[in-house]
């Protein structure tokens, strides 16, 4: 992915993202799936500092590589996902209704996170070459 740049910073900040549905209850089909992917084009429409590279799913797990600009926190950007999904796929879909009932949440609490980065390699290389080309230059060439 390019970098993207503010108005005071550039950044190139992807994590792979998981989110757990609620007692690990098998619910994610490919109907409700298509219906998650919409919420999420919205949710990037409202949160552009969030961009959805690729998103793929279990039967009971969401696995996202998302972007996420450094002025939002991570826990953050899963709270948004968790509380604009949630109600509105129960909403769509009422037969969940009857699996989660008596709450609106979908969604375990916990999620997994990890950091994608830049080949291990090249940062080094980047580092060592400081000062003996223009800045930023010798990280991707």
């Amino acid at each position: 992915m390019p970098l993207t740049h503010l108005s005071h910073c550039v950044y190139e900040c992807e994590y792979h993202l998981v989110t757990v549905t609620k007692y690990r209850r098998k619910i994610i089909n490919d109907g409700i799936f298509a219906y998650f992917e919409l919420k999420l084009a919205e949710i990037t429409s409202h949160y552009p500092q969030i961009k959805f590279l690729k998103v793929n799913h279990d039967q009971d797990h969401i696995h996202y590589l998302v972007s996420i600009s450094p002025t939002m926190s991570v826990g953050k950007v899963v709270g948004i996902i968790k509380s604009n999904t949630s109600k509105e796929i129960k909403r769509k879909f009422p037969m969940l209704k009857q699996i989660y009932w008596g709450t609106d949440g979908i969604w375990s609490d916990g999620y997994f996170v990890t950091t994608i980065g830049n080949n291990e390699a090249i940062i080094k290389r980047y580092i060592e070459d400081q000062g003996k080309k223009d800045s930023g230059q010798t990280l991707f060439e």
